[in-house]
């Protein structure tokens, strides 16, 4: 139901754009959230953008280096990462959520999730 795609091979200090997509879906009608998980940890939340796109937050690991935006016509959702380090090496998931906004940081919350895409940051 939920496509993430554009994950890859990046140097230290490089960037990367991850898309989301879905079929079937209006990704409008739900905040929309990414999260990460690396080998051996819990999966941690980065970054949700609201139903119309006023509104987004970021986890603090990647405030000022992570953007996440919106493309209603193309029914997308994306996440510009820049100046990325080996730590955010991690598979990246999108995820869908009809959950009030207070409830968006939280893995549970959300009701369809993508199937990940792999972000490794070396040298």
């Amino acid at each position: 139901q939920l496509q993430a795609s554009g994950g890859g091979l990046v140097q230290p200090g490089g960037s990367l754009r991850l898309s989301c997509t879905a079929s079937g879906r209006t990704l409008t009608n739900y905040n929309m959230g990414w999260f990460r998980q690396a080998p051996g940890k819990e999966r941690e939340h980065v970054a949700t953008i609201s139903r119309n796109g006023g509104s987004s937050y970021y986890s603090s690991s990647v405030k000022g280096r992570f953007s996440v935006s919106r493309d209603k016509p193309m029914n997308m959702v994306y996440l510009q990462m820049n100046n990325l380090k080996p730590e955010d090496t991690a598979v990246y998931y999108c995820a869908a959520t009809q959950k009030v906004w207070s409830s968006t940081s939280y893995a549970t919350a959300y009701e369809y999730w993508g199937q990940g895409t792999q972000v490794t940051v070396s040298s």
